[in-house]
């Protein structure tokens, strides 16, 4: 018999740049009052650099919260200071892909997850792991053949509207970033982050507050994961889009099979993680009568500059580059009087900008960086969040604002995929770029007027976080900050709304709308979490409790 263990987390121990990890078991156990015969596990729960100013310097250090196994029974008596100090607190629950108790109409169910995104590959791994059947449908191709796709695009400028960097195996994130942290700590996180590194991501995703893949590791890492998936007898039908939902009468209606672009699929229930941009698969669902609700989302531009602005005004110039990765960072601009708030999102160190298109005629951009962060060129979006307040109460009429601005925006670029840009202070004052200079952008780019481009409430709320970020990092808003537009799909602008203990679409007894193009998440671990736990939530309460 295993001895019964308790787990406690210390926070806020301090690691310099050049000190080796293996220091923070010591340093852990000093803060605690604990000695090493009592340990029975350490890991580490969290790891942030802190690039802050403090008292006009900066002190970078790592920032590390740790965990302690202990043996169970009450602390002793130095423990129980650490925990009084607020510096040792209990650990938060780790949650458990397996569910304890699955009920008997899901067991054995065949379950059709529709979207290969990290939404609906981790609902499909839950299922598979607990005795369901599963067929995994996306309208997109494999990895390969969509690898194949986007590089012809590249060469050609003539988008495939069911192979791109939004449709296919692993979903928008496969050509993204590769972020893998979240805002908020969730008891799946770490098991499904430890899926992944069993697929071959760096151990470091588990603790790391910035971790991040890359799109190069995402193309080694995805095909390891369907493997895995198959081995638990996952069916991959990819090239095959959703057409209609097959249902019987209710209420609440029961769907008994999927119309697809290859044939009907049977089911039993179904998982629906559609991704941010399948606009014509949310038409086909509301004609099948599911409820879809218009919800705010983000919308602006792209930013680009040096990656070595950004490391200076982050770490200082005088820091040694060898130390550190490429800077990142997060900024964020209250609203005013005069302006909504903004936001950088998806920022991307050493990165490069993208055209994230599936529709002929329009125009997104997107960022994404490989493993490595080499480009040397740093971006990320600048947003601001509009909604049916702004945009009307109409269903639509997000999806209608995004394809107008991206159909501009496309215009304005020279209708072949060329970007409009505008440098940061011709943007600031009102004035056409005379010069835009190199970027990294690889169809090219030419100047264009963003500011009478975008709607005046985000150009002005842009304006002012403009002004408000050359604060924060020296030489933001400078002529070395190129914005290029337009970037729309930083969310989507619908909701499915769904039951969220049962976690069921309205009207509906076993359909499961999940991640981003459902509106329940946004970034690819929120994504993954979401379908995990929806997953879940179908196996205790069965296929249509």
């Amino acid at each position: 018999m295993s001895e019964a263990t308790q787990t406690y987390r210390v926070l806020g121990l301090e690691l310099g740049l050049e000190e080796p990890e293996a220091l923070l078991r010591e340093r852990a156990l000093a803060v605690a009052g604990v000695g090493a015969e009592q340990l029975r596990g350490f890991r580490i729960a969290r790891k942030a650099l802190d690039a802050r100013r403090r008292g006009g310097a900066r002190h970078l250090r790592f920032v590390v919260h740790a965990d302690l196994v202990l043996g169970a029974g009450p602390p002793l008596a130095a423990l129980a200071r650490a925990l009084r100090t607020g510096r040792v607190v209990p650990a938060p629950p780790r949650g458990a892909i397996e569910v304890a108790a699955v009920d008997a109409s899901a067991r054995g169910a065949h379950v059709a997850v529709v979207g290969a995104g990290p939404a609906g590959l981790f609902a499909a791994l839950v299922l598979a792991r607990n005795g369901a059947r599963v067929t995994l449908l996306d309208r997109g191709p494999g990895l390969r053949e969509r690898g194949r796709a986007v590089a012809a695009f590249g060469n050609r400028r003539v988008p495939d509207p069911e192979a791109n960097l939004l449709f296919g195996e692993g979903g928008a994130g496969t050509y993204s970033d590769g972020k893998l942290y979240t805002r908020v700590e969730h008891p799946l996180e770490v098991p499904l982050l430890e899926e992944l590194v069993a697929c071959g991501a760096p151990p470091e995703v588990l603790y790391d507050a910035r971790a991040h893949v890359g799109t190069d590791r995402l193309h080694r890492i995805l095909p390891r994961l369907r493997g895995r998936l198959e081995a638990r007898g996952v069916s991959f039908a990819f090239q095959t889009r959703l057409e209609a939902l097959i249902a019987h009468a209710g209420p609440p209606r029961r769907i008994r099979a999927l119309a697809t672009s290859r044939g009907e699929i049977g089911c039993d229930a179904v998982v629906l993680a559609p991704g941010h941009s399948a606009r014509d698969t949310w038409h086909a669902l509301e004609r099948d009568g599911v409820v879809l609700e218009a919800k705010p989302f983000q919308l602006g531009v792209r930013i680009e500059h040096p990656q070595e602005l950004i490391d200076a005004g982050r770490y200082g110039p005088e820091t040694p580059r060898g130390l550190l990765p490429p800077a990142y960072y997060a900024l964020a601009c209250r609203a005013s009087e005069a302006a909504a708030a903004a936001h950088s999102f998806c920022m991307c160190p050493g990165g490069q900008i993208v055209a994230s298109v599936n529709q002929p005629g329009l125009l997104c951009t997107n960022g994404m960086s490989n493993s490595r962060h080499s480009s040397g060129w740093a971006n990320a979006a600048l947003v601001v969040t509009l909604g049916p307040r702004e945009l009307g109460a109409g269903t639509w009429a997000g999806v209608e604002f995004q394809e107008m601005l991206e159909s501009a925006a496309f215009a304005a670029g020279g209708s072949d995929y060329t970007a409009p840009v505008q440098r940061a202070p011709d943007f600031l004052l009102g004035r056409e770029t005379r010069a835009p200079g190199a970027t990294s952008y690889r169809f090219g780019v030419r100047p264009g007027r963003l500011d009478l481009l975008l709607p005046a409430p985000v150009r002005d709320a842009l304006r002012h976080a403009l002004s408000r970020f050359d604060r924060e990092i020296p030489g933001f808003a400078s002529e070395a900050g190129l914005l290029v537009g337009v970037e729309t799909r930083s969310s989507g602008p619908l909701r499915l709304p769904r039951d969220e203990q049962s976690r069921r679409a309205r009207g509906f007894a076993n359909l499961f709308p999940v991640g981003e193009g459902s509106g329940h998440a946004g970034g690819i671990m929120s994504a993954a979490i979401d379908g995990a736990r929806s997953a879940q939530a179908l196996l205790e309460r069965g296929i249509e409790g």
